[in-house]
């Protein structure tokens, strides 16, 4: 995570006792990476956190697997996969595979229950929509465009201020979700280079503990797998914590795009990696200033990934019959590009105004049966010239 942060109020060493006025102890729990050799956070609850009264199966239908897809350029436009639902239940699968899951969803309604992926990291970009975050650690202001990254064993909801249009494109991963090492210094702090720094990072602010005893309802997922735990105290009774492992937001038009004389490649705008795939962005940006530069992306092959991108905002140059909310999945050794006369109208240009959310993965996607849903039949067709 970003860097060490200290909220409310905790002992003078880790492991040691901690009493409440009463002579009770508070409850540590260290919330640990990497087997205890990693990142980590020290939480200090009122009550055990280990209390549980009930524990049942629980059903969420995120979509199946199209075993027999084809290999080939996809465009889809996933606001049609929408159905009613919460900020976890109203999720989509629409791409997957051993180190990724990529979800869509429309989130209709509020939920008391709260939500914890045991087994992923999550990146929740807010396409649209605004509220808070609320989590063991505090409170997080959600905003329009944020990334909130959200480490795998994180009790959170996800509260917006209205429901009438709320839209998320949720990244899932099966490894920690970093910022890039060479964004960093040998301390960890970002470099003068980085597209951002801390001061685009937001963490959460600790509120008054909740300390009440009741049936509390936990859905917890494991990999597709989901159960309800029912607690018999409240999550969210830290009285205080410190480390380097909590849920973090970052405003994608905080992010300062490189400019080159001539095309930048996609991994200029990279913005957080993982095990086997990254996520870039790309945001209004200065054209190249070659003179005969062509700000069009040349024609490639991703011969060793799969790219996805979500579009969020704008006018994207490379193609036309795109709008907020669809995602283009081009899959690897499949050449791809701009279509017939995007190039030659790129010429001269001086800006762009776009934004949209890459993934790259190093390892093949698989599709759910929602892309048939949404997908364009025609997609494939749209570099024949007619």
């Amino acid at each position: 995570m970003p860097f060490y942060v200290k909220q409310g109020e905790i002992p003078s060493k880790r492991h040691i006792t901690f009493e409440k006025e009463n002579g009770e102890l508070y409850r540590e729990e260290l919330f640990s990476t990497h087997g205890f050799s990693n990142i980590y956070s020290n939480k200090y609850h009122h009550n055990m956190p280990t209390k549980a009264l009930a524990v049942a199966p629980y059903h969420v239908d995120h979509g199946l697997g199209w075993e027999d897809a084809l290999i080939q350029n996809y465009k889809l436009d996933s606001t049609s996969a929408d159905k009613d639902g919460n900020f976890f239940s109203a999720r989509n699968k629409i791409f997957y595979n051993a180190d990724v899951a990529m979800y869509t969803a429309k989130v209709t309604v509020d939920t008391n229950e709260f939500y914890r992926n045991s087994y992923a990291d999550e990146v929740v970009f807010v396409h649209e929509g605004t509220g808070t975050l609320y989590s063991e650690y505090g409170t997080l202001e959600i905003k329009k465009w944020d990334y909130l990254v959200i480490p795998r064993g994180t009790t959170y909801q996800l509260k917006f201020d209205n429901y009438e249009n709320v839209r998320l494109f949720v990244v899932e991963s099966f490894s920690m979700v970093e910022i890039p090492k060479h964004f960093r210094n040998d301390y960890g702090q970002l470099l003068e280079s980085a597209p951002y720094c801390e001061r685009d990072i937001r963490t959460p602010e600790l509120q008054d503990a909740i300390v009440e005893q009741g049936d509390f309802p936990l859905v917890c997922k494991f990999g597709d797998k989901y159960q309800i735990t029912n607690l018999e105290w409240h999550p969210y009774d830290l009285v205080g914590w410190d480390g380097f492992v909590y849920p973090w937001a970052f405003n994608i038009t905080e992010y300062a795009p490189k400019v080159g004389k001539i095309h930048l490649p996609p991994s200029d705008h990279l913005v957080f990696t993982a095990h086997n795939f990254v996520i870039c962005n790309f945001v209004p940006r200065l054209y190249d200033f070659h003179e005969k530069a062509i700000p069009a992306p040349y024609y490639h092959s991703n011969i060793d990934s799969d790219e996805v991108l979500y579009y969020v905002d704008g006018d994207f140059m490379s193609r036309t019959g795109i709008g907020p909310g669809y995602l283009t999945l081009h899959q690897k050794g499949l050449p791809h590009g701009p279509q017939p006369g995007k190039t030659e109208a790129s010429v001269g240009k001086k800006e762009t105004y776009e934004y949209a959310v890459m993934v790259d993965t190093f390892a093949p996607l698989k599709l759910t049966d929602n892309v048939q849903q949404c997908m364009s039949q025609e997609y494939n067709r749209s570099w024949i010239e007619e």
